[in-house]
């Protein structure tokens, strides 16, 4: 019998370590050839490292949430023949752990490529519920209370002490096999008080349960992070009437081809912002605070702000200058649905210059969005509402909706903000002049 040392396999050009945020196996368990080990995930792509032989798992280089640079030590499998290595190092060794990076200025996927031996390959990032259980330490919890008619289930010692008490097993959750009341439980009872044998549905609760941050979610943190610590940010927050434009878009989806897509606001507003940052270039830039320079783009790149099942993440419509209100619409629906089911490439989740984000009909009255680093601005939608508005002589009912925006006061002065909001309230409060060429 000999050992197998397999390393962090290179998981794509340019990446120099990546975060552990899944163990499949364990110490003791038997792995096939091609099993799946771990993943990994670099630049939010989640990547599966399989076993290239069989074998017995006899330790785990790493613990979920390490950074590990490429190359360093993973895990030692026992194998038949002489293996790769001489001896298995001490339990406690650990790879090399690469110092943690900052986030990426944009979320990305990526199908890195294989190395002989310990092949990686993308898989779609899953969501903390679905994380392994035997790497995550968790406070074990009382059972849930028994519902009303059901039998507790006790030995006669405990049940004696019970009546004795004055206590209603009922109300007592038991721990044992198939929910059998122990003494112990009968002890964790009285030391809540009487409080809770009086009020058995509202007794305090005390567990604690430790998550740690890993994955996606950890990128999502170190990218706010950094937008927030380097950024000094201004919201500028306008209200707009947007009954015309609603109008429209009806008018517009219901005389639609079929193969046209559903228009909603955002191609309105991306047009909008297009004609905008044609008067305004500065605002279309991204800031190298650490080289002191404006990279001022000509092509309008707008990312969308996606929630999915595994977080935030940002699509790109490149080249928004170039498109039409359906190629918007027809762009934003297949980069939604790329990014909601995980196969968006890296190209489209990275290269914007100015970002979109909206919360739909949950967006409130008004939000303070973080800039996407190293942007200078970025676009909130707030919830659309019905309300009375005076024209001068009576109220009458109108659709108003709230855009939220955010800059980096570094680079962009109020004035320039406001004057930026005010450009796209008025194109879209008269929705023809966004199809006008000036």
């Amino acid at each position: 019998m000999g050992e197998h040392l397999i390393k962090m396999p290179d998981v794509g050009e340019g990446i120099a370590e990546a975060e552990l945020v899944e163990w499949h196996v364990k110490v003791g368990d038997l792995v096939r050839e091609d099993a799946v080990l771990a993943a990994v995930m670099t630049d939010k792509a989640t990547v599966e490292i399989p076993s290239p032989v069989d074998g017995e798992v006899v330790w785990l280089g790493a613990d979920i949430g390490d950074v590990v640079a490429i190359g360093s030590p993973l895990i030692r499998l026992k194998v038949e023949g002489e293996g790769t290595v001489v001896s298995a190092p001490p339990a406690e060794e650990k790879p090399a752990a690469a110092p943690a990076q900052p986030a990426a200025s944009k979320p990305a996927a990526i199908e890195p490529p294989a190395e002989p031996g310990a092949p990686a390959r993308l898989m779609t990032p899953r969501t903390p519920s679905e994380a392994p259980k035997n790497h995550a330490p968790r406070l074990s919890r009382p059972a849930p209370m028994r519902a009303e008619g059901d039998k507790p289930i006790a030995s006669p010692a405990v049940r004696l002490r019970a009546r004795e008490a004055g206590i209603d097993l009922r109300q007592v959750p038991g721990t044992g096999p198939g929910g059998r009341i122990t003494h112990e439980d009968v002890d964790a009872f009285f030391a809540h008080g009487p409080q809770v044998a009086r009020e058995p549905g509202l007794a305090p609760r005390t567990e604690v349960e430790q998550i740690k941050v890993v994955g996606l979610r950890r990128r999502i943190a170190e990218k706010m992070a950094i937008a927030k610590s380097r950024i000094p940010h201004i919201t500028y927050v306008e209200e707009v009437d947007v009954t015309a434009l609603e109008d429209l878009r009806a008018a517009l989806n219901a005389n639609k081809r079929a193969d046209k897509p559903k228009l909603t606001i955002l191609p309105f507003l991306m047009r909008a912002m297009v004609k905008a940052i044609a008067e305004q270039p500065q605002l279309n830039a991204l800031y190298d605070d650490e080289a002191g320079i404006v990279h001022q783009h000509a092509g309008v790149h707008i990312g969308i702000a996606t929630q999915t099942a595994s977080g935030l993440v940002v699509p790109v419509v490149r080249h928004a200058e170039a498109r039409d209100l359906w190629g918007c619409a027809a762009e934003l629906s297949r980069l939604a649905e790329a990014a909601k089911s995980s196969t968006a490439t890296r190209d489209e989740l990275g290269g914007s210059t100015i970002t979109i984000t909206s919360l739909g009909a949950m967006g409130g009255i008004a939000t303070t969005p973080v800039i996407n680093h190293p942007e200078v601005a970025i676009v909130g939608v707030n919830k659309m509402v019905v309300r009375p508005v005076w024209d001068g002589s009576t109220f009458i009912p109108r659709k108003m909706m709230n855009l939220s925006s955010s800059f980096d006061h570094r680079i962009i002065d109020g004035w320039d903000a406001a004057v930026f909001i005010q450009r796209i309230k008025t194109l879209l409060e008269t929705p023809a002049m966004i199809f006008v060429e000036a």
